[in-house]
């Protein structure tokens, strides 16, 4: 895959909206053009032609195995494979600004406060600024009580809310989510939820693969459903819960199909 580089603007909403969906006159951040990843004989992705655009607050779903973490890792640019991402967001011939946040979590063997100073760190923030960025980012999500304890004795929640701290702080224009909440309660999943909601309110832009349906409706504005490898339909949220789709898209939403 050539990239990043970049490209022209990007047409539509995505490559499976349909004639007559709305278009958007948001500026992309990256697209995606005849996008295939192959891991060994196994095709993760298929032709995918994809554009994000600033703002967008997109949900990724469909069965286990479809693409969604692929389609995740190569928007981010973790990823190469066949065809060309085009990025326009970042300042000219650099990336946008961007954070994934995992089911889980990856954090350092460090206390809470320090696991935010490694990655203002790592962010190039000036050292002057870290401390006053952590405490803000520790005191968004209900954290700040917590600085000093390890950060892997956390609860699952707590860890996630930690996670989204330490994204945030780091001011990214994208924030990529695989399953933020998949494996947590249900109180913890509704505190993960917000968190989210709140980002993309203040103009973060959000891509998440989930399983939950529900979740995609409350979060998102966009919807994208893969099925092998394929982008098979993209709409806005309300076109895709509330009008006709693709025979496979409305057999999943309806669970006629496994995940």
């Amino acid at each position: 895959m050539r990239g990043p580089t970049r490209g022209a603007e990007g047409r539509g909403a995505g490559d499976g909206a349909p004639s007559g969906s709305p278009r958007t006159s948001a500026p992309p951040l990256i697209e995606l053009q005849h996008a295939s990843v192959s891991f060994g004989a196994v095709q993760a992705l298929r032709d995918v032609n994809f554009v994000l655009r600033r703002g967008d607050r997109v949900a990724l779903i469909g069965a286990n195995g479809c693409g969604k973490t692929t389609l995740l890792r190569l928007l981010h640019g973790q990823l190469r494979g066949s065809g060309e991402r085009l990025v326009q967001g970042g300042a000219p011939g650099r990336e946008p600004t961007q954070a994934m946040l995992f089911q889980r979590p990856f954090l350092l063997r460090l206390s809470v406060w320090s696991n935010l100073l490694v990655a203002l760190w790592l962010a190039r923030l000036p050292p002057q600024a870290r401390k006053e960025r952590a405490r803000l980012a520790l005191d968004r999500v209900g954290l700040l009580a917590q600085r000093d304890r390890p950060a892997r004795v956390l609860s699952g929640g707590q860890q996630q809310r930690l996670a989204l701290a330490r994204a945030w702080a780091v001011r990214p224009q994208v924030l990529f989510l695989d399953e933020p909440t998949a494996s947590l309660d249900p109180g913890a999943k509704q505190e993960v939820e917000a968190l989210i909601t709140e980002f993309a309110d203040e103009g973060m832009t959000v891509v998440m693969s989930t399983h939950n349906l529900g979740q995609a409706k409350r979060i998102a504005t966009r919807v994208v459903y893969l099925d092998a490898g394929r982008i098979e339909c993209d709409l806005p949220t309300h076109w895709f819960f509330n009008q006709p789709l693709p025979t496979a898209a409305e057999q999943f939403v309806k669970g006629e199909l496994p995940w």
